[in-house]
Order: structure tokens, then sequence, then C-alpha cells
């Protein structure tokens, strides 16, 4: 059981919207049948569910997802990156998703850095990559140093600099907010998306998130990015093989943004994923593969 002290907003706005976007989850990941779920593990977060597909003999990775992202969102990336190795995906409790949809009350960077710690050796017996995007990678950079994770692989992270807000994300977020439809989801993931991998470059009404972020915005409330975190969270990272990369067009965590932080923070230069944008995981996943390659 969630330590009830720990907890504040609950992500779902009813239990109807909750069953609607637990079942959207189920859907897709049923439709891999090699991915399966894991007993449901008990956190001081609440329930944690992942989900594991089998894969060649890489070591393993563990994927950590973005603000209302999750694992039914990252299969297609899971499918990618099991052609190498074991893929573990796990849903962030206090996000849409299969998790437990209580968020942490306070202190959310200490009480998310604690639960991976809970979670890892569950999820892992032998050191795998953690492969974190956006919120994610804030979420690993919060817990411990394990000799569990070989590596860390963060894409458009959370956690080293504050996330850029413009008016033009506003234009597309209120609207979404106020009266979420896929063709407001769809300009608000246009927005997110590198410019080869807009609806209109795609030649699709929609984007192929719309529908998701269209359950979102009706069931849900959403969390902001979190800020950066303490230098007393990433200093005892220093010793840990360190990737960080960022779409060159992502709109919340720039080149620009991120290469003194990730140089200054975690002596990290930062690859720039040419073309892709905030969803750089979903945009380009093989390219993501790469970077989970290049530390093998």
């Amino acid at each position: 059981m969630p330590d009830p002290h720990l907890h504040g907003t609950h992500v779902y706005r009813s239990g109807t919207g909750a069953r609607e976007i637990r079942d959207w989850c189920g859907e897709r990941i049923a439709a891999w049948p090699a991915l399966v779920p894991l007993p449901v593990l008990s956190t001081g977060l609440g329930a944690t569910r992942a989900f594991a597909a089998p894969g060649g003999d890489a070591p393993p990775v563990i994927v950590l997802g973005g603000t209302n992202f999750n694992s039914a969102t990252s299969v297609e990336l899971a499918r990618v990156l099991a052609r190498d190795r074991p893929v573990t995906l796990v849903d962030l409790p206090g996000q849409p998703g299969l998790s437990e949809g209580l968020r942490p009350r306070s202190g959310r960077a200490v009480a998310y850095g604690a639960w991976f710690d809970e979670v890892l050796p569950l999820l892992t017996a032998r050191p795998a990559t953690v492969l974190a995007h956006s919120l994610g990678a804030a979420v690993a950079l919060s817990s411990k140093p394990s000799e569990l994770v070989r590596a860390v692989v963060m894409v458009g992270p959370a956690g080293l600099t504050a996330a850029s807000v413009n008016p033009d994300l506003m234009r597309v977020t209120l609207p979404w907010m106020i009266g979420p439809r896929d063709d407001k989801s769809t300009r608000l993931l246009d927005h997110m998306s590198g410019p080869g991998y807009t609806s209109a470059a795609r030649g699709a009404r929609v984007h192929p998130l719309a529908p998701w972020m269209t359950l979102v915005g009706r069931h849900c409330r959403t969390s902001l990015a979190p800020g950066p975190l303490p230098m007393e969270c990433l200093r005892p990272w220093e010793g840990t093989p360190v990737v960080v990369a960022t779409g060159s067009d992502d709109v919340f965590y720039s080149p620009a943004r991120l290469h003194g932080p990730a140089r200054r923070l975690l002596d990290a230069e930062v690859t720039v994923l040419e073309g892709a944008g905030h969803l750089a995981p979903y945009e380009q996943p093989e390219r993501v593969n790469e970077l989970v390659r290049s530390l093998d």
C-alpha cells in the first residue's frame, strides 16, 4: 500500500476516466505478445506496473518515460531496442498509465528517486542501461547510483535545467487542456515534434499519438516538468557512464539549453539528434537505439 503521507493529487479526474486510460494502455501492450507483464510491484509510491520483452544478448535496458507517457506509448521503441537486448518498460506512479495514480504531495524528486531505488532490484538481476526520456531522466538522476545501473542514456532530459516555456507553447497547450479533441492534441504534438514528424509531414490529418493525448487531456490532471535537480542528486553520478541527447528541434530542452548544464553537472557533451523534437524516442527509435548500443 502507498504511504498516505507521500501522496497528494490523483492523476485521474474520475474512476471512469482511469478505466478508459488503462483500457487503452492494456490494448496497446497486448498488441505485442512478446511484451509480458511482470508481477505488480508494491512500493512506497503504490503499485507499480512493469513489462518485459526478451531480446538479444546485449546488456538489458530499462525504459523510464516522460510526462504523460508510459509503457503503452513506448511499445514501438521497445520493439527496436529488443533486437539487441532484453527490455523492461516501467510506468511511473502518478502519471497516466497502469501504475498507482497518486502523485507525491511534496519533495517529488526525493520520492521518485527513492521509488526507483526500490524497484530497480525488482526489475533486473544484472547491470542494465537506463534509457530515460524527459521526466524519466529526472527520476533516474534523483535515485542513487547502483551496481545495477551500468549506464544512463537521457533523451530530452528534465532535471538539468528548467524547461523552456513560451507563448507559442501556451497557444497550443491551453486549448488542449480546456477542450481536448484530436485536432487540438495534434497541434500540441506537432509543436513538440521535429519538422519531419508533424502530422502534415506524415501526410496525416492527426498525429499518431493524438488519440492518446486526447484521453489524457479529458481524464487526467497533467503535471509540470520538474525543475533543475540539486547538486547533491547529480554529483554521485560522476562515476557512471552517461549519455545526454536531445532533438535539434526540442522545444523544451534544446541543445543550446542543455550544453552548459550537461558539461558542468555531468561532465557530458550533448548528442544532437538532427531533425528530432522533444518526442525523439518516438520519432527516431533507431537513432535512440544507437545511443544505447554506444555503451555496450
